[in-house]
């Protein structure tokens, strides 16, 4: 399995994760610095941020999507900002899901342009002024918590319930980006997801620190037509094997699993093998929504994956339906202590 995060950041630390603790020292030293100390240039709308403590998903692409349509439910004109990951894009980008395709603009864009307007630039600070320029009254920032230089007026973290942190490493002998106690120093509020025990410990943290903690699960829509039914399930997500529980969990049988490397784009080869391997073997393919999206727009076998291919589309649903909004206000006054605070220091300068 090719993986952008080894196994061993998953389990307890072992001599891997001891013998990189020099280096982990020093590069949560400076992410530290970082984030306590880097100035961050303001915009005069809310600005949310949804991040990971750790690399890897945990579910922020459909927590963001669960944001955006809580603030068009709200008569908000929500705009998505992304670094547009896996793409070759320059510049800024107003994403178009109709003519750009995922070696463009990366394939978390494309899924978020389905939803609300959508902008991808390596420079947040321009991307966010932008946004504002197409007429975007909310930011919603898919990921950027650590490495950010736009004022952030709620920054939710997200943690899988199962995953937790890992072994409790920085980079690279683990999955932290940053140290905790700086992370939670600048968290707005905590989101699990799913079941599992492995995120209590940061759960108990955060509470201790007074932070906000939210719940949701990921919930599948529709495909009840797969149970019982032979599948072969490929995903190049962060954790594959999440997504095959969450095929499993519908009732299906998977005969073939395929996990990939996260937001990896498969060569012509790969293609060929899944569509040969299911005519072979007399199954249904299954993938996620990103592994679709970073298909279309190919020509050859690519073109035959997509017409054969069932997506498994999943929302994030909170446990508390009212949090969403809750959220949402949060920012909405955070910003506008963030401008009088402004306005404050401009006329004193």
């Amino acid at each position: 399995m090719v993986s952008e995060a080894p196994p061993f950041w998953w389990t307890k630390p072992d001599w891997r994760a001891r013998s990189l603790w020099p280096i982990s020292f020093v590069y949560g030293r400076i992410a530290g610095s970082r984030m306590a100390n880097g100035e961050r240039a303001s915009v005069p709308i809310p600005v949310i941020c949804v991040g990971n403590f750790t690399v890897g998903g945990a579910g922020k692409t459909p927590t963001a999507l669960t944001l955006a349509r809580a603030a068009k439910d709200r008569g908000l004109k929500p705009g998505f900002l992304s670094r547009g990951y896996g793409g070759s894009a320059r510049g800024i980008t107003v994403v178009d899901p109709a003519i750009h395709t995922a070696k463009l603009v990366g394939d978390e864009p494309l899924l978020l342009a389905r939803e609300a307007l959508t902008v991808i630039s390596r420079r947040r600070v321009d991307g966010a002024r932008r946004l504002v320029e197409e007429g975007a009254d909310l930011i919603i920032m898919d990921d950027g918590f650590q490495s950010a230089r736009l004022a952030i007026d709620y920054a939710l973290l997200v943690i899988d319930a199962g995953r937790g942190i890992g072994n409790g490493h920085l980079l690279p002998g683990g999955p932290l980006r940053a140290p905790i106690a700086e992370q939670l120093r600048q968290t707005s509020g905590l989101l699990k997801v799913g079941n599992g025990k492995a995120a209590e410990p940061l759960v108990r943290l955060a509470a201790r620190a007074g932070k906000p903690f939210f719940t949701a699960s990921v919930e599948v829509c529709g495909q009840e037509d797969l149970a019982g039914g032979s599948v072969l399930a490929f995903a190049g997500i962060a954790d594959p094997r999440k997504f095959f529980r969450t095929v499993e969990s519908l009732g299906a049988k998977i005969v073939v699993h395929r996990p990939f490397g996260d937001h990896q784009h498969l060569s012509d080869v790969q293609i060929g093998d899944i569509l040969d391997t299911a005519e072979r073997h007399a199954l249904r393919i299954v993938t996620t929504s990103k592994d679709y999206v970073r298909l279309l727009g190919r020509k050859g076998p690519a073109e035959q994956l997509v017409e054969q291919s069932r997506v498994i589309e999943v929302e994030m649903t909170f446990s508390d339906r009212s949090a969403p909004r809750r959220i949402i206000d949060a920012a909405i006054a955070a910003c506008r202590q963030r401008r009088l605070a402004d306005a404050k220091g401009s006329t004193v300068s």
